[in-house]
């Protein structure tokens, strides 16, 4: 057996225990020092909304293989703003592949939209072009449906997991979680510069579901192991942090498998494709499943167990808990060790036997003399050194054992 996986054994018996319960305050510390760099994000850079939400005209360069690089990036841009056209004076342009090279301008009538079409297949190494204009309004609609899928995802997300667990504040926590990993994905989204497109709302909504998903697990093993906190003797908060503890070995498994490929995409979108949905899904996908799991075990648990120790009867059960545990450290017999076949049959267990005097004893309220016979019960006579005499009853007929055929018979 490997030592992670000995390590997992470990920590689902309890043997071994990461404290992530008790140390709360540092992972919300950690996660706001997170979350801080992620409004700056959305606040200062600000988010690079693509053409699809804000409408404008995409052309697309092809050219040979091999020859989208960025000086042909560099000569397109100043064939656009050459032009002179006021909405195509801050030109976007990027490569997309080896042969393709991506320009996006701000909305344009036919006129202007052919001029600088021109403009581009002007500049050496362009052998043709496309473009596609896209309006405003359909931009608005996308963000529109967008937000109300999101809004739809999680009202269903606090009624599933308050009917599953019957407990409003796994929901919350829950909600918050994935909050928690909305705002982190969004922030390192807009730091990074990527545009916004529909592939990445499709890639926020599926973190969605995998965040909740790892949250969910925990939550089934914290509700496993509460319900037999009067047998166990456990708080509610250790009985939860065992729970994470159960269950960390497959968090990390599951989040390992899901990100190795999800990266192999976001390099291949980002070093090999250029520009493209791929990058963008990729992006949010990767941070987003990180997330996912971070929250799950340092942030949902922790701030589930911070709403039900407000409840009066967790707090009373809490207190039993450790009411029983400082009686059991007082009494050294309280906490007796269980018998196993490699136990030393000389341990001392700690009681003295009390000694036995030789010269006297007593049978009850009576004194008996030494060396006098004690009482005894059957099987535990001593042996007699006295010979065996012979019957007093010599030259009388004794009564002896029949078989049963002979017997009531002369």
């Amino acid at each position: 057996m490997s030592k992670f996986s000995k390590l997992g054994h470990a920590l689902y018996e309890g043997t071994v225990s990461i404290d992530f319960v008790g140390r709360r305050k540092l992972w919300y510390a950690i996660s706001a020092v997170i979350l801080v760099v992620a409004v700056f994000g959305l606040t200062v850079p600000k988010l690079n909304m693509g053409i699809e939400f804000e409408g404008g005209v995409e052309y697309r360069a092809a050219m040979a293989e091999g020859a989208a690089d960025q000086e042909h990036v560099t000569a397109i841009l100043d064939a656009v703003n050459e032009t002179g056209i006021e909405n195509a004076t801050d030109p976007q342009a990027n490569t997309s592949g080896e042969d393709s090279i991506r320009v996006q301008t701000e909305p344009l009538d036919e006129d202007e939209a052919r001029q600088v079409s021109d403009a581009i297949r002007s500049v050496d190494g362009v052998t043709d072009i496309s473009q596609d204009a896209i309006g405003p309004s359909w931009g608005q609609q996308v963000a529109e449906r967008a937000l109300i899928g999101l809004v739809v995802f999680l009202a269903l997300v606090i009624l599933l997991i308050w009917g599953y667990f019957r407990e409003w504040k796994m929901s919350l926590a829950a909600i918050v979680a994935l909050a928690h990993d909305v705002l982190i994905t969004v922030g390192v989204y807009a730091l990074s510069g990527f545009e916004v497109t529909p592939a990445t709302v499709t890639g926020v909504l599926t973190i969605l579901g995998f965040s909740l998903y790892d949250t969910v697990v925990v939550f089934d093993k914290v509700r496993e192991n509460v319900r037999d906190l009067p047998r166990t003797h456990m708080t509610y908060a250790e009985a939860a942090n065992l729970a994470v503890n159960q269950t960390l070995v497959r968090s990390i498994n599951t989040s390992i498998v899901a990100l190795l490929p999800v990266g192999a995409l976001l390099y291949a979108g980002v070093f090999m494709l250029g520009s493209g949905a791929l990058k963008d899904l990729s992006l949010s996908l990767f941070v987003g499943m990180a997330a996912g799991a971070y929250s799950s075990i340092f942030i949902a648990t922790p701030l589930l167990v911070q709403l039900k120790e407000m409840e009066p009867g967790v707090r009373a059960g809490d207190a039993r808990a450790r009411k029983h545990k400082s009686r059991r450290n007082v009494d050294p017999f309280a906490n007796v060790p269980v018998y196993t076949e490699d136990m030393p049959v000389d341990d001392d267990p700690g009681v003295e036997e009390e000694p036995v005097e030789e010269d006297r004893r007593t049978e009850g309220n009576r004194s008996v003399p030494p060396g006098a016979p004690g009482r005894v019960t059957a099987g535990e006579r001593p042996p007699s050194a006295r010979p065996v005499s012979g019957t007093s009853a010599a030259g009388r007929p004794q009564p002896s054992r029949r078989p049963r055929s002979r017997r009531g018979k002369g």
